[in-house]
């Protein structure tokens, strides 16, 4: 069962931390996968290798593939919001088993096509979309980065980390919560804040979508919220 709760955490006070909605949030959007994997509201585009699939087992959504995939939330947002969710990486020893790349996108349009569910999966055919990304782990779990995508090719690096602190543990579950709030988006694990940005030309709509390569991943308890 999904339900509402508020997340304790102890941390550095010298980091901002984010832990729970706002009093007043609505929540406009839950998945817990416990009825499987509804494929009217989450689009799977994977790059078409062997030994690849998106699916549910277990109330949880598992992104198991060879190549890149992307799962995008077909409901397009807007305004003020906070997406959050559970996500691990397993590395249990599966044949698509590696400690890697959970990432994500949002506010995600393709300025030359209304559709945006058009592409394969390979990663450089989301290079001309216009969104937000965070790789978490990627190149084989030595960075973490943040990037706009200026929807012309361009990929503005606006940060990024190195650090273990920063990078992925296997088989651990992680908080994530993604907060647009009047032009600045900040990206937060397990409460401690890893990237904010307050964009001179934000972006104020679009999709949201789980993106990874190579690996084995699970993912529970999505919610959107909206708030003023």
């Amino acid at each position: 069962m999904l339900y509402l709760f508020a997340f304790t955490l102890t941390i550095a006070t010298s980091v901002n931390a984010y832990s729970q909605p706002p009093a007043k949030a609505q929540l406009i959007f839950s998945d817990d996968f416990s009825k499987g994997l509804d494929s009217s509201i989450w689009i799977s585009e994977i790059a078409p290798l062997p030994d690849s699939k998106v699916y549910a087992k277990n109330g949880k959504l598992l992104l198991d593939t060879k190549g890149g995939v992307t799962v995008w939330l077909n409901k397009k947002l807007e305004g003020n919001i906070i997406i959050e969710f559970k996500r691990k990486v397993l590395v249990q020893g599966g044949t698509n088993d590696r400690l890697s790349d959970m990432n994500q996108f949002w506010m995600a349009t393709d300025p030359k096509n209304k559709n945006l569910f058009t592409r394969n999966g390979v990663f450089e055919a989301y290079d001309s979309l216009s969104l937000y990304y965070v790789g978490m782990g990627g190149n084989t779990n030595t960075t973490n980065r943040f990037r706009k995508y200026e929807g012309n090719g361009e990929r503005t690096l606006l940060q990024e980390y190195t650090d273990s602190l920063h990078l992925l543990q296997p088989n651990k579950e992680y908080l994530v919560q993604i907060v647009i709030k009047n032009g600045s988006t900040t990206f937060y694990v397990d409460g401690v804040e890893h990237f904010k940005y307050a964009d001179p030309r934000p972006l104020t709509e679009g999709y949201f979508g789980f993106r990874s390569t190579k690996s084995r991943q699970e993912i529970d308890e999505v919610r959107v919220y909206k708030f003023e």
